[in-house]
């Protein structure tokens, strides 16, 4: 089984290697990563601070001067640990064992608006940019779904649990059946926090050690119970209740 996961626009400082696009999950992408990164660091060499604060999604010129850096000669970390938003505090990659580190590392694939499909141990650098921003003139949502019949392919075989938010399926959405997640909550629809189950649901996941969506239906996780199962085409949507 494998997880597809969302990144977050904030990331954590540091890293330990340095930076190189071969080592990244399909290298067939990097010809499309090395156009995507060159408009990016185009348009932080003009140093607009108005520009700036429209693809990083930030305004105070203190943070625009931090982030506009040569990210390709920045020290990486796992995309993993990289990512610091509500899933990944939830998921708490750091607290787990190695064994489940492990887990998460081969079996999570994550979608970044910069770098495309990335495996959750890929090392990247720190880097700031806003979801669904143009690059210049680039939508990187497009034109890595130009080539996501990689990564069609290399689910071709795997059972797919989708914990993404929708806006995510502009970059890759599995034509092949999947099953994604919803949380109620006293009858409304959890949206923010939909994030922070996301990353719980994910941390159980790994300490389970879940290959199937089979095992993944019978496995309990705290506060969270199944309250309705929809199906349509090949979507299956699983839908708890937060108790």
């Amino acid at each position: 089984m494998k997880i597809l996961l969302a990144p977050s626009e904030t990331k954590t400082h540091g890293g330990c290697e340095n930076f190189s696009l071969e080592t990244l999950l399909f290298p067939e992408l990097n010809s499309t990563r090395k156009s995507v990164l060159h408009k990016y660091m185009n348009l932080l060499q003009k140093n607009n601070l108005e520009e700036l604060s429209k693809i990083f999604g930030l305004k105070k010129e203190a943070d625009l001067n931090y982030h506009n850096k040569d990210i390709i000669h920045e020290l990486t970390m796992k995309a993993i640990e990289r990512y610091t938003g509500v899933a990944f505090e939830y998921l708490n990659y750091v607290g787990l064992t190695e064994y489940q580190q492990n887990y998460i590392d081969k079996n999570v694939i994550l979608c970044s608006n910069l770098f495309g499909f990335l495996r959750a141990d890929d090392m990247i650098p720190e880097y700031r940019l806003k979801q669904g921003v143009v690059i210049g003139n680039l939508k990187p949502e497009k034109l890595y779904k130009e080539q996501s019949y990689l990564l069609e392919n290399y689910l071709k075989n795997e059972d797919i649990l989708d914990l993404r938010a929708g806006f995510y399926d502009k970059f890759y959405k599995p034509s092949k059946n999947y099953t994604t997640l919803k949380f109620i909550k006293e009858g409304k629809v959890v949206s923010h926090w939909a994030k922070a189950y996301r990353g719980i649901v994910l941390r159980e996941v790994a300490k389970a050690n879940i290959n199937k969506l089979e095992d993944f239906m019978k496995l309990s996780i705290e506060n969270l119970s199944i309250d309705e199962i929809q199906t349509k085409k090949n979507k299956t949507e699983i839908i708890y209740t937060i108790s």
